[in-house]
């Protein structure tokens, strides 16, 4: 009996996560033809509440693609494997505790901000660079106007991945 009752959970759960999926692929599918240019699976994976890095990002795309890549994505390919990575729970966001100790990290003064100088220097100088395009929507929206700094912790609150 318990059996039937998770199991029927489980099919709820799945219906609800194709459904999900299902909005998602509409969006981008301009020609209504079930299929979407791979440029916008990151997207699409992003919408669903998954961050996945930039290399996950790239095996998820070559397990989906065709043998032979069009530079489209078939509907009836995506669905099962985005399926099992909701399912499976993975490329879950960054807690916020953690984006807010690395913001702190690189504000040994506790002053609460970084200034858009030093954050453009951190992002592309240290670890992974970000390109400059991914830079300039970063600081877009992490910027104060007014005081031409990052006040991280607004950032972080605006970041975050609301999980329900």
């Amino acid at each position: 009996m318990a059996d039937d009752k998770e199991r029927e959970g489980t099919e709820l759960v799945v219906a609800e996560y194709h459904r999900k999926i299902k909005e998602a692929f509409e969006v981008f599918d301009h020609e209504a033809n079930n299929t979407v240019d791979v440029r916008e699976i990151g997207t699409i994976i992003r919408s669903l509440g998954c961050c996945p890095s930039e290399g996950e990002l790239h095996d998820l795309i070559a397990e989906v693609e065709e043998e032979e890549p069009t530079g489209y994505i078939r509907y009836e390919k995506f669905l099962p494997v985005m399926t099992e990575v909701l399912l499976e729970r993975r490329y879950r966001p960054i807690p916020e505790d953690t984006l807010l100790r690395a913001f702190e990290v690189l504000d040994p003064s506790k002053r609460g901000f970084l200034t858009r100088e030093e954050l453009i220097k951190y992002m592309t100088e240290e670890g992974e660079p970000f390109s400059q395009e991914e830079m300039e929507e970063m600081l877009s929206a992490a910027v104060d106007p007014e005081s031409n700094s990052i006040h991280y912790k607004d950032y972080i609150a605006m970041m975050v991945v609301d999980e329900s």
